[in-house]
């Protein structure tokens, strides 16, 4: 949840927040979180592409208030989203809500969480856009995560993801200062100045971004926390790897082009192994008896 403090600026908080909060605080603004985002549309143009190339139907995890759905259901292909925040599912519902009834049957919103939610149905296509993996930080988030999307995989179905690479200044930010931003007009509190505050648990791998609100019309200052996992690319292939997933191809920047030094996200696409999608043991063939000679 944002915290709001007293007097002219944030104090530090002096350590990270719980995770759970640091991974939901962010989203309870879906207005904020619209105008935030309003210019990325590369990942928009490149999960419609594939979902066009898939024919559909879409499995979203991280589906938030429709910024990629909507694009998706315009297109022709029904999307099952799935997202753990009650305001981004009703922002995502006022949303499809100015939509024709033609887009508005596509797209079924599901409320869970991503490692334990199950829809009915197989998808050609399962994604999680936007740093949506980066809100996963045990191995065990990502064991109950991975299992779902091969349970909703179909056989020759792929999963594509995306995540931010980890930036040594970020990593490496001084955690007892904040930095300035340029000001910004706010949907609901009008002109404010912004600063963010960084720091990172080496051991975790977890990154706590404090988002810092100070509003020129008096209001009180306010302090958003957010929390991603670092994941980092080999990394995440050996998550995959032993988590029944092949076939596993890398591109940059929501291009067809491979990653190379200084690209600030990568997409991964992979299929799940066979027997791993449908829940199959691959048992050891057993050798064959043969009669003895007398």
């Amino acid at each position: 949840m944002a915290r709001r403090v007293r007097g002219e600026e944030p104090e530090l908080t002096g350590g990270a927040p719980p995770i759970d909060v640091g991974a939901s605080a962010h989203y309870e603004d879906p207005e904020y979180y619209d105008f935030a985002y309003r210019d990325r549309r590369d990942d928009v143009a490149y999960y419609a592409r594939l979902a066009r190339l898939s024919g559909g139907p879409v499995l979203e995890y991280g589906v938030g208030t429709g910024r990629i759905a909507v694009e998706l259901c315009r297109a022709g292909i029904d999307v099952t989203g799935v997202d753990a925040s009650a305001p981004m599912l009703a922002a995502l519902e006022r949303r499809f809500a100015r939509e024709p009834e033609s887009v508005r049957r596509r797209m079924h919103a599901v409320r869970g969480d991503m490692r334990t939610a199950r829809v009915a149905g197989e998808f050609p296509l399962v994604i999680a856009a936007f740093n949506t993996i980066l809100h996963l930080t045990e191995r065990s988030d990502f064991e109950r995560f991975f299992s779902g999307v091969r349970h909703h995989l179909s056989p020759r179905g792929r999963f594509v993801f995306d995540f931010s690479v980890p930036h040594a200044d970020y990593l490496g930010a001084d955690p007892q200062r904040t930095y300035g931003a340029p000001r910004f007009r706010h949907p609901k509190s009008g002109l404010v100045r912004y600063r963010e505050r960084f720091e990172y648990d080496s051991f975790r791998q977890v990154l706590l971004m404090e988002l810092h609100f100070l509003p020129e019309s008096g209001e009180a200052p306010w302090v958003v926390p957010l929390t991603h996992r670092q994941l980092f690319p080999r990394e995440v292939e050996a998550l995959l790897h032993y988590n029944g997933f092949s076939d596993i191809h890398w591109t940059a920047d929501f291009t067809d082009a491979p990653p190379e030094q200084g690209a600030d996200s990568l997409v991964v696409s992979c299929r799940a192994v066979a027997d791993a999608a449908h829940g199959k043991i691959r048992r050891p063939r057993q050798p064959r008896r043969t009669k003895r000679r007398a």
